[in-house]
């Protein structure tokens, strides 16, 4: 017998008479005093008696018998010493049917079962990743604990993976593979070598050892091998108690029978053959209770989530394989415990093996206790953070509620029913089935087929569609109803396309003693009837659900096919009798105005059915003429805009309709307009209402159709003119007037661009235009807000439309178009978005004229202002308003973050694309306002320890950590930021005297933050431009007032420590230090100066360092050897440029220098004139040496190689000429560069999920 307790690892020394062979299974039970009756199963050790024969080694065998290598099938049969092919190829390979392979095995244990079972445990080891294998002599003279180890000691650490984890389809089939030799193997075994007391022992002790190892493939290989053999002897012991139960029939049978007709020899079989399979059930019952006890109880909760998904899953397959042995609270308790696990795959594998166990109704006696103490778990699993896990709770909790009502309290119910409004969805769907169970599942037959007999409202489905409007309402999200039918689309299609059924319910009277629906029930049943139509015909889940629109399959294009066809059939002749019924109600005619958008509208003229056009038509006019909502006349003109389609038959009827209501209505206005302006002041409200009335019609249908052949845009603009000029017009007819004269507009420009048009053509355009935009910056100093906003964005969207790009494509020919705003202009739309959008809530309230607002007004007004501002800055990114206005929005990044952080962050990086320099400039433009702002408000002595200080620094280090990791890419950037802050910081003098500190001197400290985003040799040359707006006065004076100034010099310095030393540290050590230099790291300033030359040719650039586009792409040569000087010709500027300018460096074809390039060429010169250059001068062959301190550095710096100067490069110390043997690729150091340090904060480090978010790439 095999119990837990056996010492199966236990290291021992085998006893003087014992043979040298110790069992690699179970140690001897016989020292163990435990040995009763029956004779214990196990791997003996040799015991010294003379009856039984020692065993011989593979060399003393007999040749005769099987043959040895490789078998038919290739299984291998080695004693350690050939080469054949192993039984963990074999399998691996899987050519071979498992069946042979498991029988030809078993014909090798058959002739010996130590080579036999030598091979199986290789085949384990092997398994495991492990590259030793175990010998012949291993077997026989070691402890498992011992053969474990030494395993242990060969395996191959280099590599985390190993079989069970490494990728790819040819892994995954040897896993699979794997475990079908392990149950054939048992499935082949279990009549005769499972009961030997010895394969079976040796194969558990082995892997109850590898499960206990610390080596990760050790234990998961062998913790699935373990739970796969026991799921076999699972299997085993089932037939065992099946054949017993058969036995005992045929037993008691044969013994009922009357004496003279019972064989007493049949019941002498029967009776032997239930004690043998007695005895067999035990033995198997043993085997389980190690492997559970020695392993699964271990491993359940091992630290590695796949071994303790393994064992839960199996776990799950014995309960529902054998339930009387294993379905019960004792198995069960770990499942429910695991159920807490905090790996997702672990908790996934709980509610799968729970699913299996709770589809069987029989089974739910059993499972009563249990669901009981862990159905709260389950229930709080419907949301899970992994979707996967709260898919299959919802299931399990709707197998739960299919098999005991009384199981889920309401409460439980009411937390699934609220998923079904899930955006992901699985689990709405998963939810939908939930509820489709619990409310729309009919169980009583007889009332069901009662019912089946009646139709429409009172059908079975009448009460159902009842019921979900009801759900609906209570769940007060009726903006989801969309959400709430895709849920239960799959599980209650059929209720769902019941629209006979919803029709009746909305147009028939009810009977007698039958509940009428009330108006909210009517609406939220007009609202689900909109969105079970848009799904039939879409037949794809709502925005926001799913990844987007999939390819549908041959049967869901003909069930959506034969959907629409059904619909369409139905409501052409049912929705004019709704918007008759409903033609009062706003919200119920905007939904059903959207049902015609999902017909198939050629079933009007197939199906001869003109009169129910005609008579939709006719209640769509009614429906006009009685609303002035917009959402209302939207959906008319929309419903026109679609049966006016040119594809269809129909089109000419719907024309002559719509060209006859629009008559109708434009002159209507026109007279209007006419009695409005007359009346001028003394005009009532009548003249008010009929001017806004029909002009808030002809706006919506001037959105989806062409009317410029009746000329809105001329009484418009006469309404807005004579708005502006006497300051009397209602807001709402001058916010409607500016948006019709815009679609106006733009119709007329699609007319143009989609057809060949004049020069009068373009002229007259261009004129209209220019007076509407005119008037839109008139009104922006309108006093009605709501006027001002709409004239704001019409602003926005014709610069936009009307900007360059309008010529892009080959429209050469629309240049007349383009419109380019003023500077005034551009003033004062930036005003309007500081005065509008970077408001306080406190400010806004006030202006809502004390209205106190809800959560839902102000998201609404939130929204209003991102608007505003996104189409500010587009403006902006697409190089229409100049990039400085940007300073004001950008000023604001930190302190309304939460608002507007997202469009100022995109802002940034679009325009960091279109110029870096410019956006740089801008960036230290908007600190430099900030930071006037602040001098203003405390004067010029400011706190630097305030909040206020402190907010400007913390603006400035989000602003570098823009610039991202790759310095060389942003080098010229932060540069000409730097140059800029200094400039600022010195450019008014101290009125006191030139001993006290410039009145922005603190702003240095800002400064400072973009430092780090420096190169190192561009430290220096930053620094080398400070010290000339320092004096001497400045650098010595050492109080608290300057220490904005001593903390920049510093942050300049810092890595440039070597620099000050070659200044500080004298002559005397010059020669160590080149010997240092050359025997240190001598390519080091060679690399420095391939990374140096690689940014050799820069765009030239003047002083104010305008750019119209990004850099240019560097070579990725040496400027200095290998440049084109035909290459370099095409970039030289106008020979008529200033004196002093970098025309006067042209002549070297490898200088074209930016304000770096200049500064440090500057700074060559200032030391080349005091005697401190670093570097040596060579003419022709002749070296002249120059006093210069580049001795005293032991890692010397050629800072004078990013002039890219022909002859700087060539003046070499002697000293290190020796260290520039070793030439590395200038592109590989780029390289290298590029891949270390990633650019986090740039957009292109950011990729679009599906959904539409945002997430780093990293």
């Amino acid at each position: 017998m095999i119990t837990s307790e056996l010492p199966v690892l236990q290291d021992s020394t085998n006893e003087p008479g014992q043979a040298e062979a110790v069992s690699l299974g179970v140690s001897e039970l016989e020292d163990t005093g435990e040995v009763k009756g029956k004779k214990k199963r196990g791997r003996p050790g040799r015991p010294p008696t003379a009856n039984k024969k020692p065993r011989k080694t593979p060399v003393d065998k007999p040749q005769s018998g099987a043959p040895r290598g490789r078998k038919p099938n290739g299984v291998a049969q080695q004693n350690g010493e050939g080469d054949a092919i192993t039984l963990f190829e074999v399998v691996r390979l899987g050519k071979s049917a498992m069946q042979s392979v498991v029988d030809d095995w078993i014909e090798s244990y058959k002739h010996d079962r130590d080579i036999a079972l030598l091979d199986l445990i290789n085949f384990f080891i092997q398994c495991s990743g492990c590259k030793g294998t175990v010998r012949i002599e291993m077997f026989r003279n070691m402890q498992n604990a011992e053969i474990i180890r030494k395993m242990t000691e060969e395996f191959d650490e280099d590599s985390g993976d190993y079989p069970l984890t490494m990728p790819g389809p040819q892994w995954k089939k040897f896993r699979y593979n794997f475990c079908e030799f392990i149950g054939v193997l048992i499935r082949q075994c279990q009549y005769s070598i499972i009961y030997d007391e010895y394969m079976m022992d040796t194969v558990i002790s082995l892997l109850t050892g590898l499960s206990d190892s610390q080596v990760r493939a050790f234990r998961h290989t062998s913790t699935l091998a373990a739970m796969k053999l026991m799921t076999a002897l699972v299997n085993v012991a089932l037939n065992l108690s099946i054949h017993q139960d058969n036995t005992q029939r045929q037993y008691e049978a044969e013994r009922n029978k009357i004496v003279g007709k019972r064989a007493n020899e049949k019941l002498e079989l029967l009776l032997q053959k239930r004690k043998e399979l007695q005895e067999n059930q035990d033995e198997i019952e043993n085997m389980m209770n190690s492997i559970f006890k020695g392993i699964f109880v271990h491993r359940y909760r091992d630290a590695i989530a796949e071994i303790r998904a393994i064992c839960i899953e199996e776990i799950g397959v014995w309960m529902k394989m054998y339930s009387d042995a294993f379905l019960n609270d004792s198995y069960l308790k770990y499942v429910g415990w695991t159920l807490h696990d905090r790996q997702g795959e672990v908790r996934l594998k709980c509610l799968k093996a729970l699913q299996n166990l709770y589809t069987n109704r029989e089974l739910f006696p059993k499972l009563e206790l249990f669901t009981n103490r862990f159905k709260d778990r389950i229930v709080s699993m419907t949301l899970d953070k992994e979707y996967d896990v709260a898919v299959e709770a919802i299931r399990l909790v709707t197998l739960i509620l299919q098999g005991s009502e009384d199981a889920l309290s309401n409460e439980d119910c009411e937390n699934v029913y609220h998923l079904v409004y899930s955006a992901h969805r699985p689990v709405a769907v998963a939810a939908g089935e939930f509820l489709h169970r619990k409310l729309f599942s009919r169980h009583d037959p007889q009332a069901e087929e009662a019912l089946a007999k009646r139709r429409g409202r009172n059908s079975p489905n009448g009460n159902l569609i009842r019921m979900l409007v009801l759900f609906f309402l209570e769940s007060e999200l009726h903006e989801h109803a969309a959400y709430l039918v895709d849920s239960l689309w799959e599980s209650s299609q059929e209720l769902l396309k019941d629209w006979e059924c919803m029709t009746e319910l909305l147009l028939e009277e009810p009977v007698q003693g039958e509940e009428a629906l009330s108006d909210r029930q009517e609406s939220a049943l007009i609202e689900l009837t909109v969105c079970t139509i848009r799904q039939a015909a879409e037949a794809h889940p709502p925005v926001g659900r799913g990844t987007g629109k999939r390819v549908l399959t041959a049967k869901e294009r003909k069930t959506q096919i034969d959907d629409r066809n059904k619909l369409t059939e139905h409501f052409i002749m049912a929705l004019p009798m709704l918007l008759s019924k409903y033609q009062a109600d706003a919200e119920k005619v905007a939904n059903l105005l959207q049902i015609p958008t999902f017909f198939d509208l050629d079933v009007y003229s197939a199906g001869r059915m003109e009169k129910h056009l005609d008579a939709l038509l006719k209640q769509i006019r009614f429906v006009v003429e009685k609303h002035t909502e917009t959402e209302v006349l939207e959906a008319c003109s929309k419903t026109y805009s679609i049966l006016c389609s040119e594809e269809y038959t129909i089109m000419n009827r719907v024309d002559i309709a719509r060209s006859q209501l629009i008559d109708e209505m434009v002159d209507r206005f026109s007279h209007s307009v006419e009695d409005l302006l007359q009346e001028g002041e003394e005009a009532d409200d009548d003249d008010i209402y009929n001017v806004l009335s029909t002009l808030k019609r002809l706006t919506a249908f001037h959105n989806a159709h062409d009317l410029t052949r009746w000329d809105l845009f001329g009484n418009c603009y006469r309404l807005l003119k004579t708005g502006i000029e006497q300051g009397s017009m209602p807001e709402q007819i001058a916010v409607q007037a500016l948006q019709c004269s815009h679609y106006s507009i733009l119709w007329q420009l699609v007319k143009i661009t989609e057809g060949s048009p004049t020069k009068d053509d373009l002229v007259a355009l261009r004129r209209v235009v220019k007076s509407f935009l005119a008037v839109c910056q008139q009104c922006l100093s309108n006093v009605n807000t709501p006027v001002k906003e709409q004239a704001f964005m019409l602003l926005c969207d014709l610069l936009m439309i009307f900007s360059h790009q309008l010529t892009t494509g080959g429209r050469d020919a629309l240049q007349p178009l383009v419109f380019n705003p003023d500077a005034q202009l551009q003033n004062e739309l930036l005003s309007f978005v500081l005065d509008h959008v970077f408001i306080d809530q406190d400010d806004e309230s006030q202006s809502m004229e004390g209205d106190e607002e809800d959560e839902a007004n102000k998201i609404e007004a939130l929204h209003k202002r991102r608007n505003l501002l996104a189409a500010f800055s587009k403006l902006i990114i697409y190089d229409i308003v100049d990039m400085p206005a940007a300073a004001d929005i950008f000023k604001h990044y930190m302190k309304y973050y939460n608002d507007y952080g997202d469009i100022i962050k995109e802002t940034l990086s679009k325009t960091r694309q279109t110029d870096k320099i410019q956006c740089a400039k801008t960036l230290i433009l908007s600190l430099q306002q900030l930071f006037n702002e602040l001098i203003q408000d405390q004067g010029p002595n400011l706190d630097r320890t305030s909040s206020h200080v402190s907010g400007i620094k913390e603006l400035a280090r989000r602003f570098a950590l823009t610039f991202g990791l790759d310095q060389i890419k942003t080098r010229e950037a932060v540069a000409t930021l730097h140059k800029d802050g200094i400039e600022f910081a010195f450019k008014y003098q101290n009125p006191k005297g030139a001993e006290y500190p410039p009145p922005n001197l603190a702003f240095l400290e800002v400064l400072s933050e973009f430092s780090s985003k420096l190169l190192r040799q561009d430290k220096k040359t930053v620094h080398s431009y400070l010290e000339k707006f320092l004096t001497e006065q400045m650098m010595e004076r050492r109080e608290d007032v300057w220490l904005p100034l001593i903390s920049y010099r510093n942050s300049l310095l810092t890595g440039g420590d070597e620099d000050r030393l070659s200044v500080t540290s004298g002559g005397a050590s010059s020669k160590a230090s080149s010997v240092r230099s050359k025997k240190g790291r001598p390519p080091l300033h060679k690399k420095r100066i391939d990374e140096e030359s690689v940014e050799g040719s820069w765009l030239m650039r003047n002083d104010t360092i305008q750019t119209p586009g990004a850099l240019q792409t560097p070579q990725l040569t040496s400027t200095v050897l290998r440049e084109n000087p035909r290459q370099a010709a095409e970039h030289m500027p106008d020979q008529d440029s200033e004196p002093g300018s970098e025309s006067d460096y042209v002549h070297n074809p490898q200088m074209q220098m930016s304000w770096l390039s200049q500064q440090k060429l500057e700074e060559v010169n200032r030391k080349d004139r005091t005697g401190m250059s670093y570097m040596k001068a060579r003419s022709g062959g002749v070296r002249q040496t120059v006093r210069g301190l580049m001795e005293d550095d032991a890692e010397p710096i050629f800072e004078d190689v990013m002039m890219s100067s022909r002859g700087q490069l060539e003046d070499m110390t002697e000293e290190f000429e020796d260290t520039m043997v070793i030439d590395l690729p200038p592109s590989r150091n780029r390289r290298e560069r590029a891949e270390l340090r990633p650019d986090f904060f740039d957009s292109a480090a950011m990729i679009e999920d599906d959904s539409g978010f945002t997430m780093p790439m990293f």
